[in-house]
């Protein structure tokens, strides 16, 4: 009977490995949006998203209720790694009464053990900020703010469940007059036991409490927490684990002892888990067990066994005491014996046995609880292996070194991919609570300083207003022939008259000069669709800055190759120039160049017409089989491309190295050329917008000097706020100014963020992917040689997000300006247009294209705007110009 009883008390593993899955099972309930209401484990988020750093200084107040009495600390951190804080502590003792009383009743009190202490200890008047140290269930929906979900531990004061318990206490200090004491931080003991076993240098991110109650918290991934609002970083997780089971999960590891204690408790049926893990309960499934073994006579024979069916006459503690291998049975013997039993030596064995088996029990039921904390943590950062501490604290695991050897080992069988180390917690709540309330002043303090810095970058709606006004004043300006050219914005006239119906037809080349690859195509337009084939050529550095022959010859050697190559050579056919530059079109084939952009600078060139340097090239290499028909931009190829799938498609947008737009403009509003019917395309060369100095407010100190440092300073000063040619170095730059105020690295220097250019624009793109883990960004950081911690990691993020949010929005602005004003051309209350959209940025960078649509619809409520990606703009875009003008 004995050893029946200590069977159904022992867990095999391979149901340890069941309760682990369970767990794992609740815990994914409790973080996702939809099940949490239903979950067991709550997975409550504590709204801590950091631990230590060891810079933490300052005078903090803690309190702490507990069982039977409140304990007031004063806590001095030195900034030295937490290593030698110094700690003033008193405890109160609290009348019973209080524990189920009313609520403002439990507050006051603790407020005058606040005035009392700080009375005796020399109260400051500087401000004290205050943690508070509140172990029972609560909603927090901030670090300081949280719901009482329900009274335990004998506790039940009225009107505090459904209340804000922060508030209660904050009202309770200011009614004693403590106008210096503010409540910055609630947090339970779990929590306050991370916090304290991450001092030393060491990082702690999981934290187990194993006393009269159990629970647990962790590190989550901020994006798993759907009951919070944050999506990055990471943040502490209270478990509430001691409710797992109440669903019946449990139900085939519980015994009858199990049941009995379950029925005797104040709460039967509700925290089956820390009923059978809990130290409160302990001593009660065991006095179950001796009793029903006593009954059918297996111990005590002779013995009048009544009081064992007396609750609470076996405590906890000397269960912990019989369970020692040197005075074990010593104990068993007087422990029983004051009961008034008369044990043998057998029944001292026995009784010792199943001391040990349930708490070896208790123990492997924390095991498994931690190793799917473990495991899920190891899954979520996608890691093949998690290396971790785990702070523990509580009667059980100090009271017993067997309690911690079982955890241990029991962890690493259930979790063998995670390598966990447990750390002994010295005062987790007090001085944890300390630690939390710092971090959380040191994290508010940095918040402030990151706000302050970020803070010109991030436009609010009415800065996007005043730049779509401006860049519509602007764009008039540039249509006007008397103000054309004054105006930032040229607007300039294209010659495209018309975009392709479907009736073109035929066999076309294509050049596309708009960065260092230049790429020769022929464009077969058929009935059924759009046949291509290209090559790509490099233009090299050295000869995008030498001389306009020399750019031009090299163009014509490429052209040469790939008709060769395709058999070309005898024919002559239109050609389409792509050719993104600004330039002024004096004809569909005759184009002066403005100004060079995108680093190029080969000299003659401003002031000529490209098509005849192109000719003259021609000549020089004998090529007589140039026949252009048409010279376009970008962004008028990539309309026109878009145009050919799309009828409604009068808009072209490029944001990619640079970043440009165009449009169908009324020509009787296009004062810069003659006739009154119809409608052109306008190559906007928006990229200038803000040359004039109009956009100066908008300018931050990071983009002056990443203007100065490009080779057109005060030029294309709209680009050097949007295109990809300049968003990583101005990430770069705010980097750099975040080291320099200690907010980022530690502010150690880093010689590598000096380096110009080395933040790469497509690093946003890879930083800001949708669930791409920090794991990844650390990596990304670590191949520019940047060691980042986490917490360094969410505020690149940050950054990379505030500097590509600004440019979708300033597009956003800008073509809010260019739809609006063909709606009121139109003289149409609802304007449905389609944009033709090409570029790198657009297309590569994950929010970009949302952010710029979202804005869009905001700026310009009347406009039905729909994006269509163009495929290759650039090449069959400047054959569909020319065959169009061919039509």
């Amino acid at each position: 009977q004995v050893q029946r009883a200590l069977l159904a008390l022992t867990i095999p593993p391979e149901m340890l490995q069941a309760v682990k899955g369970r767990m794992l099972q609740a815990m994914r309930k409790g973080l996702s949006r939809q099940t949490h209401a239903q979950a067991n484990v709550r997975m409550l988020p504590t709204y801590l998203c950091s631990t230590p750093d060891g810079t933490e200084t300052g005078d903090l107040l803690v309190v702490e209720l507990r069982q039977s009495h409140v304990r007031t600390l004063r806590v001095t951190l030195l900034g030295d790694g937490n290593q030698k804080p110094q700690v003033i502590s008193k405890i109160f003792d609290m009348p019973a009464d209080i524990m189920r009383g009313s609520g403002e009743a439990l507050f006051d009190f603790i407020a005058q053990c606040v005035h009392q202490f700080l009375t005796g200890t020399g109260s400051p008047q500087h401000r004290l900020p205050l943690g508070f140290v509140f172990p029972f269930s609560c909603r927090q929906t901030q670090l300081d703010r949280a719901e009482l979900i329900s009274w335990s531990k004998g506790f039940s004061c009225s009107d505090v469940e459904g209340k804000d318990v922060v508030q209660l206490l904050q009202s309770a200090i200011r009614r004693q007059e403590l106008h210096h004491v503010d409540v910055v931080a609630l947090m339970n003991d779990t929590v306050g036991t991370m916090m304290t076993c991450s001092i030393g240098g060491k990082s702690c991110e999981v934290a187990l409490v194993v006393g009269k109650g159990t629970n647990s918290c962790f590190m989550a991934e901020a994006q798993q927490v759907e009951m919070a609002e944050e999506t990055s970083g990471r943040m502490c997780v209270n478990t509430e684990w001691g409710w797992f089971g109440d669903d019946g999960t449990l139900s085939d590891i519980l015994t009858p002892y199990d049941q009995q204690v379950d029925q005797e408790s104040s709460n039967p049926g509700e925290k089956r888990f820390e009923k059978l893990v809990g130290s409160l309960y302990l001593g009660e499934i065991v006095r179950n067990v001796l009793s029903a073994l006593a009954t059918v006579k297996a111990l005590f024979v002779g013995s009048n066994i009544a009081v064992l069916r007396t609750k609470d006459v076996l405590k906890t503690q000397r269960v912990l005491e019989i369970i020692d291998n040197e005075e074990g049975m010593a104990k068993a013997r007087s422990t029983l014996e004051a009961l008034g039993l008369h044990p043998s030596e057998q029944d001292c064995s026995r009784v010792q046995q199943i001391c040990r088996t349930v708490v070896s029990r208790a123990a492997a039921l924390c095991a498994a609880g931690l190793a799917a904390i473990l495991s899920h943590m190891c899954q979520s950062r996608e890691l093949e292996q998690l290396v971790v501490n785990v702070g523990v604290d509580g009667e059980l695991y100090h009271g017993h070194s067997r309690f911690g050897e079982i955890l241990q080992s029991v962890t690493g069988l259930l979790a063998p991919e995670c390598k966990a180390t447990l750390l002994p917690s010295v005062d987790g709540t007090g001085l944890g609570a300390a630690i939390v309330t710092a971090v959380a002043l040191r994290l508010a303090a940095q918040r402030r300083e990151v706000d302050q810095l970020l803070a010109p970058l991030r436009l609010s709606r009415a800065d996007l207003q005043r730049v779509q006004a401006l860049m519509r004043q602007e764009m008039e300006l540039g249509l006007g022939r008397e103000t054309n050219a004054s105006a930032s914005v040229r607007m300039l006239p294209t010659y495209v008259c018309g975009t392709p119906d479907g009736n073109e037809r035929g066999e076309f080349l294509a050049l596309d000069l708009g960065g260092t690859k230049f790429r020769v195509l022929v464009v077969r337009i058929l009935q059924n669709g759009i046949c291509m084939a290209s090559e790509s050529y490099i233009i090299p550095t050295a000869v995008t800055q030498s001389t306009g022959e020399e750019l031009f010859d090299h163009i014509i050697e490429c052209i040469m190759d790939f008709q060769q190559k395709q058999d070309l050579m005898e024919q002559v056919l239109p050609l389409g120039f792509t050719f993104s530059f600004p330039c002024q079109q004096l004809g569909l084939d005759k184009a002066v160049l403005l100004s060079w952009t995108k680093g190029f600078s080969a000299s003659g060139c401003v002031g000529q017409d490209v098509v005849e340097l192109l000719r003259e090239a021609a000549q020089r290499k004998q090529h007589l089989g140039l026949k252009v028909v048409a010279v376009v931009n970008d962004t008028v190829g990539t309309m026109m491309s878009c145009g050919y799938d799309d009828p409604k498609c009068e808009i072209g947008l490029i944001v990619g190295t640079g970043t440009n737009a165009c449009y169908m403009e009324e020509v009787q509003n296009v004062g810069t050329v003659e006739g009154q019917q119809g409608r052109m395309c306008i190559n906007m060369e928006w990229g200038a917008f803000g040359d004039n100095g109009c956009l100066d407010d908008i300018f931050t100190s990071f983009d002056r000097l990443v203007d100065e440092k490009t080779i057109n300073p005060g030029k294309q000063r709209f680009e050097k706020l949007i295109s990809g040619m300049y968003l990583g170095e101005i990430v770069r730059l705010i980097l750099l100014a975040l080291v320099e105020k200690r907010l980022l690295f530690r502010g150690q220097p880093c010689p590598e963020l000096q380096t110009k250019d080395i933040f790469q624009t497509k690093f946003l793109s890879d930083i800001e992917m949708d669930g791409l883990a920090l794991r990844q960004v650390r990596a990304i950081l670590q191949d520019l040689e940047l060691q980042a911690s986490f917490e360094d990691s969410v505020l690149v993020r940050e950054v990379c997000q505030t500097v590509s949010l600004r440019a979708a929005q300033l597009c956003a602005a800008g073509l809010a300006a260019v739809v609006e004003k063909m709606r009121e051309n139109r003289g149409l209350a609802q304007l449905a247009v389609t944009v033709g959209v090409d570029g790198t940025l657009y297309k590569m960078h994950p929010r970009f294209s949302q952010h710029l649509q979202q804005m869009l619809q905001d700026l310009a409520p009347n406009c039905t705007v729909t994006f269509l990606q163009s495929e290759d703009g650039s090449g069959k875009g400047a054959a569909l110009v020319a065959a169009v003008a061919c039509r």
